[in-house]
């Protein structure tokens, strides 16, 4: 039996908790973003964003599934896998306001808290706590890529493989192998070669990440 799926209240819970990593905010000032935020539903291989279309949200998932990729010569790389918690948005499109490079879809039924590009721009001048936020949040995106980017370059094929799914392992469970592959850069058939490697000791718990 899977699973219920929380409530709103709780998912807005976590991510109050969320964005207080980042810097103190108290409950009374998180109520005053609430107005700014849109909740948006999406069934199971929904194009949320299409190549060519500018994106208009940033969205940190409530609950669900997603995966971002870019089509290049008939193939689909996957440059983001992502689960509750986390935030999916087209970059370049988003901040820059030009068509999207990258397709975002929901491989699960998702629910994004969303703001808007207009909506971010008059929450930043209207409340400086959340510009600051923004400022630390968008810092640590790129910090997490420039982390991919290396672990991609300095580890070899198994090591990447195994420390995806020992900190990974509900990732592992949910996420098609082939998007899990190309995330990681490793042919199919390697990846299916690699998976007897999770049966000697198994995997550390951890939630599923971009």
């Amino acid at each position: 039996m899977s699973n219920p799926l929380p409530s709103y209240k709780t998912a807005l819970d976590e991510l109050h908790r969320y964005v207080s990593r980042f810097i103190p905010i108290s409950k009374q000032e998180f109520a005053q973003f609430l107005p700014y935020i849109e909740i948006r539903e999406f069934e199971k291989r929904t194009i949320v964003i299409g190549k060519g279309e500018v994106e208009r949200y940033i969205n940190i998932i409530a609950w669900g599934l997603v995966r971002k990729y870019l089509p290049v010569r008939n193939r689909e790389i996957t440059v983001q896998l992502a689960s509750e918690g986390h935030i999916v948005h087209s970059d370049l499109s988003f901040h820059y306001r030009i068509p999207s490079s990258s397709v975002i879809e929901t491989i699960e039924p998702t629910v994004f808290f969303s703001i808007s590009y207009e909506s971010l721009q008059e929450l930043y001048d209207l409340y400086p706590k959340a510009e600051r936020i923004g400022r630390l949040l968008i810092t640590d995106l790129f910090v997490k890529k420039d982390n991919r980017y290396f672990d991609q370059l300095r580890k070899n094929t198994r090591e990447r493989f195994l420390d995806y799914v020992r900190s990974h392992p509900q990732m592992v469970q949910r996420v098609p192998q082939k998007y899990i592959a190309s995330y990681l850069n490793i042919k199919p058939e390697t990846f299916s070669r690699l998976k007897h490697l999770t049966r000697r000791g198994g995997a550390s718990s951890a939630k599923g990440q971009s």
